[in-house]
């Protein structure tokens, strides 16, 4: 019963958190020089970790798929399956994990330490807010860098498909482009972006979100010491990676149930 009572306490935080948040957003813009250093963290210190990650990924999806339609000679689809597969769920999701893992647990560990630290009551006595301060920066921040990040990852998660398809599936770089090409050519109905693309950056930037809030209340609940900070870290990357999970699923089912 207190594990459910926690759990509950902490999700109307998380709510209470993100609404506090949205009513800071005046403040972003005295606040850019520590949205730029959590442009620096949260993007330039993962980003070979998302390209690694995300061409390997796009390879492994074109040889896996390449097989199995080379049996039925249709090996020359492979293009279409890569870059709908890399834009609507696997770009989004990676980069969603790498962040979670990376920078979700950064953010939960520092604000963590100083609550321990009592740095956090400090802020409160200098009457400095500390949503202001230290939450809303990270939040904009990592909304903006998630979607980047995932049109840098779909990127070259297609062009690694395209090396496979044609080192090991004899299909053509002028073909593997042109079906890639022909299956993100379909526009959304509000928006003049291709319906996959569109709803892979709308996953990321709600993911970007999800993860810096969670993180930060995170850290900011965290208690006990160095244990505490421990703890606060991990839950942090658990339910961050959790929530991604169950977003992207009913995410998918709302931009595709037509």
């Amino acid at each position: 019963m207190n594990w459910i009572t926690n759990k509950v306490r902490s999700a109307g935080y998380r709510m209470e958190l993100l609404l506090q948040v949205v009513l800071r957003m005046h403040h972003a813009w005295h606040r850019r020089g520590m949205i730029l250093d959590q442009f620096y963290v949260g993007g330039i210190k993962v980003l070979h970790v998302v390209l690694l990650v995300g061409i390997s990924m796009g390879m492994v999806v074109s040889l896996q798929t390449g097989l199995e339609l080379a049996r039925i000679g249709q090996q020359d689809q492979i293009g279409t399956l890569v870059a709908i597969s890399m834009a609507r769920e696997m770009g989004p999701f990676i980069t969603a994990t790498i962040l979670s893992a990376a920078v979700g647990s950064a953010i939960a560990a520092e604000i963590g330490t100083m609550a321990v630290s009592e740095e956090l009551a400090a802020l409160e006595v200098l009457s400095i807010d500390r949503i202001s301060y230290l939450v809303m920066p990270r939040v904009v921040a990592l909304a903006i860098l998630c979607p980047i990040l995932t049109i840098l990852c779909d990127t070259v998660g297609i062009i690694g498909g395209g090396f496979v398809a044609k080192a090991q599936l004899g299909v053509g770089t002028e073909l593997y482009y042109e079906t890639v090409f022909d299956s993100l050519k379909d526009t959304a109905k509000l928006i003049p972006v291709p319906k996959d693309i569109y709803t892979g950056l709308a996953k990321s930037f709600i993911f970007g979100i999800v993860i810096s809030v969670v993180s930060t209340a995170a850290g900011i609940l965290a208690r006990g010491g160095a244990l505490g900070v421990g703890n606060a870290t991990r839950a942090a990357v658990r339910d961050s990676i959790i929530l991604v999970i169950i977003l992207n699923y009913f995410m998918t089912w709302f931009f595709y149930q037509q």
